[in-house]
């Protein structure tokens, strides 16, 4: 019996190991976190550059063969339809980091760009104990193999 216990074992680690080997080829879903609010005051023109700025990571990462996401892609027209008209007010306070929250659990990695934000450390928190990626350089994304020709 021992035998067949160590053959199980063996093909559990075989299976494992042809999983990942897969996993490595499937592009990554990468929440890019950083500053939205923080250093803003509730400032529109403010907050519209450093929505820009965590969007301009966007490329980059699809062109390493992954799918960016920033969480005021999806929490806004939540935000919207819920009565929120301005960044801070009731409807934003309510929605904006439980969407960031349900969003990482979806999320294969988490690329944390540069700059002070709570909410982004709170997706990094979460990250971590979802067990994700985390990235703090863009250079640190595997590139997919498949994606090279895809930067023209």
């Amino acid at each position: 019996m021992p035998s067949i216990a160590y053959l199980c074992t063996i093909l559990h680690d075989i299976d494992m190991d042809a999983e990942s080997h897969t996993d490595r080829f499937k592009p990554m879903l990468v929440l890019i976190a950083g500053p939205y609010l923080s250093g803003t005051n509730g400032d529109p023109e403010k907050i519209a550059r450093n929505r820009e700025r965590l969007e301009s990571f966007a490329l980059p990462i699809y062109q390493r063969g992954h799918l960016p996401m920033i969480g005021e892609w999806l929490a806004l027209p939540i935000i919207h339809a819920a009565g929120g008209r301005s960044a801070g007010d009731a409807a934003f306070r309510t929605y904006q980091y439980p969407v960031a929250q349900r969003l990482l659990e979806r999320c294969d990695a988490v690329l944390r760009i540069p700059g002070n934000s709570r909410g982004a450390d709170q997706d990094v928190a979460r990250a971590i104990q979802l067990g994700l990626a985390v990235y703090k350089e863009l250079r640190e994304l595997p590139q997919r193999a498949d994606s090279l020709g895809e930067h023209s």
